[in-house]
């Protein structure tokens, strides 16, 4: 709170802020305006309500703050910059940017809001650092009555997905993050003028696209679909590569690569998962030579922001929100990215220290580290006096450790016999 103090114009909003940051991080079941004040020992919702709605502080400063902080913590060599969507389910009309939509969150067509976000991905932690709300544009951007009853400020227009996307990307690149790779879903790596810009800035990127897309091969002289290269390959020209560690060991797929088009450093990365022989393509390119280890590693990166949209739902209420207005929506996000950022850093900061070879895990056989759930749950409960007594706390929060362990322990072990055999 002191690092984001100066961004709130006078001492009650910057309580309030205080006093729903700390709700965030508690155990309370929706975290909402109402459960949130309750939370705080309010009488009513109206301080936290305010502090969304109507106080004067600036959300898109505390962000600078979060994007800065999430570097201080989290930096280091390597990191990645992963662009995605997710959705928001919601009833109504009024919602700002509400309308039928798609939304991976339901998995089909939902009345939602969908926000654009940027994370920040390291071999330390993971965590979401920007936000953008996308504005559908005919059912929003133009209707001028639908836009003031939401209170969208009249500078903000139309923008498509990849333009908010590219907006969050040079913001962070420019606010110093160390990032030498972009990477996303086919939403952003099937737009062109988002691959151009990143190539004109020099900021390499591995992008997923259709098995439809159509590469230049052959110096550039042939054109054909990504599918028909990749099927026309030979068997040697697959690689075992694992993508990184996920919650039961190393992510291993077969891996290929085609340069395209003139320039040496572009490619067309091709993953086979070894079980069903489903692929996945991707549109590459590095301003510097790279090896296909390290793209299939960017590659993989991009799940964590998966990790990081239900770890900020799950633990610190990121769609918990019942707010309709444009300001309101990004206020409550900010502060939402805020608690998952705070957490993440603290996570990171009792990671003990990794090992020589990254396929391996970084736990003894006791416990596991200490992981966002459970340093919000520790977290909370120190703020929030539990019902039970401290000592007993503490137990439960070893059990859970050490069983979590052993059940990680164990997949490891399933899984290197399974490599081994194979």
């Amino acid at each position: 709170m002191a690092r984001i103090a100066g961004h709130f114009g006078r001492v009650e909003p910057r309580a309030s802020a205080r006093a729903y940051l700390l709700g965030l991080l508690s155990s309370v079941e929706r975290k909402n305006c109402w459960q949130l004040a309750e939370q705080a020992g309010l009488a009513r919702p109206g301080p936290m309500q305010r502090l969304l709605r109507y106080a004067r502080w600036d959300a898109h400063a505390v962000r600078d703050d979060i994007r800065a902080y999430a570097v201080e913590h989290l930096g280091s060599d390597g990191g990645v910059l992963i662009v995605d969507e997710t959705g928001f389910v919601k009833k109504g009309r009024a919602s700002a940017g509400v309308q039928r939509q798609y939304t991976g969150t339901a998995g089909r067509i939902e009345n939602s809001q969908v926000g654009v976000f940027l994370a920040y991905a390291t071999s330390r932690r993971r965590t979401l650092i920007d936000r953008r709300l996308y504005l559908p544009e005919h059912s929003w951007s133009a209707d001028s009555e639908r836009r003031h009853a939401a209170g969208i400020p009249d500078e903000v227009q139309f923008a498509t997905k990849p333009r908010l996307a590219w907006e969050m990307i040079t913001s962070a690149l420019g606010a110093g993050v160390k990032a030498r790779w972009v990477t996303g879903d086919e939403a952003y790596g099937q737009d062109p003028q988002l691959r151009a810009a990143l190539e004109a800035r020099g900021t390499g990127y591995v992008m997923a696209v259709a098995r439809s897309t159509r590469v230049r091969i052959n110096s550039g002289r042939t054109t054909i679909r990504a599918d028909t290269v990749a099927g026309r390959l030979p068997a040697t020209a697959w690689q075992r590569q694992s993508a990184g560690n996920g919650a039961k060991g190393p992510r291993y797929y077969d891996w290929t690569w085609v340069h395209i088009g003139k320039d040496s450093h572009r490619h067309l990365l091709v993953r086979r998962n070894r079980t069903s022989g489903e692929p996945a393509f991707y549109l590459c390119w590095s301003p510097t030579t790279v090896t296909l280890a390290e793209l299939a590693r960017v590659a993989g990166v991009r799940w964590s922001v998966e990790e990081c949209f239900q770890a900020a739902k799950g633990q610190v209420g990121l769609d918990h929100y019942q707010v309709r207005n444009w300001t309101s929506w990004h206020r409550h996000i900010t502060l939402a990215m805020l608690a998952l950022a705070f957490l993440t850093a603290l996570a990171a900061d009792a990671a003990p220290q990794r090992t020589a070879d990254p396929h391996q895990p970084t736990h003894n056989n006791s416990h596991i580290a200490l992981t966002v759930p459970e340093i919000r749950r520790l977290f909370g409960a120190a703020f929030h006096p539990p019902t039970m007594p401290t000592a007993r706390l503490l137990h439960w929060s070893n059990w859970r450790r050490h069983h979590q362990a052993t059940a990680r322990h164990s997949h490891y072990q399933r899984r290197a016999a399974d490599e081994s055999a194979g």
